[in-house]
């Protein structure tokens, strides 16, 4: 199992960011995905799931400005970041399965990628 994500960098506030997370090594089109993150010195925080037929979750603090999505014919997963604050600036990781905050339950992650929001 291996998953890859990108676009992650340096956004100013208010902006925005699309993250990818391509996957390999098992059935995508069957499984659920999250999202999550880590800010500096801080723990993990889910932040998005999916689940393989589309229904969709979302943080309360991302609610209204995150989009999950995903495309089954690419074994990819997404997360469309608009009005990005300072605050979400962390390490965005994502993971097989969709178990919200129950990190024991992951046994697949990706190497995560850097989102920094400042001006």
């Amino acid at each position: 199992v291996q998953l890859v994500e990108s676009g992650g960098g340096l956004v100013q506030p208010g902006g925005s960011l699309r993250l990818s997370c391509v996957t390999s090594g098992f059935t995508f089109s069957r499984s659920a995905m999250t999202w999550a993150r880590q800010a500096p010195g801080k723990g993990l925080e889910w932040v998005s799931g999916i689940y393989d037929e589309g229904a969709t979750f979302y943080a309360d603090s991302v609610k209204g400005r995150f989009t999950i999505s995903r495309n089954n014919a690419k074994n990819t997963v997404y997360l469309q970041m608009n009005n990005l604050k300072p605050e979400e600036t962390a390490v965005y990781y994502c993971a097989v399965g969709s178990y919200r905050d129950l990190w024991s339950k992951y046994e697949h992650w990706g190497q995560g990628t850097q989102v920094t929001v400042s001006s």
